[in-house]
């Protein structure tokens, strides 16, 4: 189902401040060299649940950054809401997840770049995780 204006602008919106709020507490919490970005904020039709795909790099550290992000998830919804409180009457609940999509189009280029063609043999690519 699309997605209406209303949920669009409020993604955008989260997106935004999350991206700030986010790679501030990456700074000041010791994560030299740690680039998080949002990729996508996906709002429900009800705007009670946000979800938040967010890109970590690099990649080994993308579980437990995840992990910590989701324990501070009240935390950086206190934040949100005070940024966004002209704009919005409720913050959604936000709920974090790890974007794996450049990993899955490496691994299609990777996989292309073979001499075996995956489209021919599709047991050469792994299957995508759903999240």
């Amino acid at each position: 189902m699309e997605e209406s204006q209303r949920q669009k602008k409020i993604g955008s919106v989260l997106q935004r401040d999350l991206v700030e709020i986010l790679q501030k507490a990456a700074s000041e919490g010791g994560m030299r060299g740690v680039l998080i970005s949002v990729s996508k904020v996906k709002v429900t039709v009800d705007l009670s649940v946000a979800k938040v795909y967010l890109s970590i790099f690099p990649n080994a550290k993308a579980k437990e950054l995840l992990v910590g992000i989701r324990s501070n998830a009240p935390l950086i919804k206190h934040e949100l809401a005070q940024r966004t409180r002209h704009q919005l009457r409720r913050m959604p609940q936000l709920e974090f997840f790890v974007d794996d999509s450049l990993e899955y189009i490496d691994g299609i280029e990777k996989s292309l770049k073979r001499t075996e063609n995956p489209i021919k043999n599709p047991d050469l690519l792994d299957n995508r995780k759903k999240s």
